[in-house]
């Protein structure tokens, strides 16, 4: 069996301040869920905390690009190191975030040894690049355009090694049925399941399915990504956009539990919580007990 390793990646660089002179707290989201005893409760592994550059707005002005750019730019490839040190010694890498810019750290770490998988069990897409959007600046609502190669190339070609995922070799499960970027992701062949899909098919059902295509790809394996806003705001409101008719616990717990059965997944993030909006901190429980039951056997 695999040993889980436990890695921090605690950055916010990749959304804009929620209030002037605030910044994200989702960075203290591995902290929270350690206190909810994942380590422990799971038996892992400690993989140490990967240290992000400070969260600094400076004079970035919309229109600039990615905010704090340079800083992701920096960050990606040290998180990579660490992932990629882990997967190459045969561990199963848990990285928690941290907003959803730490994909790239996953995905470039995956680029540089074959080809990969990603499956994003997501409420939106984060699929807004310059061809769709004249709003490019958090680069936490873009890693999947990035990590495909649409965007600024100091986020989007890190190592040369851009796209570090081919759009056939992407599946994003979870997300609103309106969200705004699935004609383009139908476009481009990048297969999408929406709440009212999984719920109409069965959320376990549809999952298997996802996993057994990746089974049978060929592929070197696949990595998976969570975006706690998937979940509907009713039990998981401490997020930046808590969007409703989000899935429920049970139906996450299905997803989950059939895309990390298998050996071929080799890894998976956590991201966006912040206990900051979660002050009793219900939240954040229930997101570490859906992540021991999916990892456990």
């Amino acid at each position: 069996m695999r040993r889980i390793v436990v890695i921090d990646a605690p950055s916010n660089l990749g959304l804009r301040p929620p209030a002037p002179g605030a910044v994200p707290g989702c960075y203290k989201l591995a902290g929270a869920l350690r206190e909810q005893r994942v380590v422990a409760r799971l038996g892992a592994f400690e993989g140490g905390v990967v240290v992000p550059p400070r969260y600094d707005l400076g004079d970035w002005q919309e229109g600039d690009g990615v905010f704090n750019a340079a800083a992701i730019a920096a960050y990606t490839p040290k998180l990579a190191d660490r992932i990629e040190r882990h997967l190459t010694a045969g561990d199963f890498p848990l990285v928690l975030g941290g907003d959803c810019s730490i994909q790239l750290g996953a995905s470039l770490a995956l680029r540089r040894l074959g080809r990969y998988g990603l499956a994003a069990i997501d409420g939106s897409a984060d699929f807004r690049h310059p061809g769709n959007s004249d709003r490019i600046g958090a680069a936490g609502g873009e890693e999947l355009a990035l990590g495909t190669g649409r965007g600024q190339p100091d986020l989007s070609d890190i190592e040369g090694l851009g796209p570090y995922l081919r759009d056939e070799d992407v599946r994003v499960i979870g997300l609103r049925d309106d969200d705004p970027d699935r004609p383009e992701l139908a476009e481009l062949k990048i297969p999408t399941l929406s709440v009212g899909e999984l719920r109409a098919w069965g959320p376990a059902a549809l999952a298997r399915a996802v996993r057994q295509g990746y089974e049978e790809s060929g592929l070197d394996g696949y990595w998976v990504h969570l975006d706690a806003d998937v979940l509907d705001p009713g039990v998981m409101p401490a997020v930046d956009a808590p969007d409703p008719d989000g899935l429920h616990p049970d139906e996450l717990a299905a997803v989950l539990g059939e895309l990390l059965s298998s050996e071929r997944c080799v890894g998976l993030n956590v991201t966006i919580y912040d206990p900051d909006l979660d002050p009793d901190g219900t939240a954040g429980a229930l997101l570490a007990d859906l992540l021991v039951a999916a990892l456990t056997p």
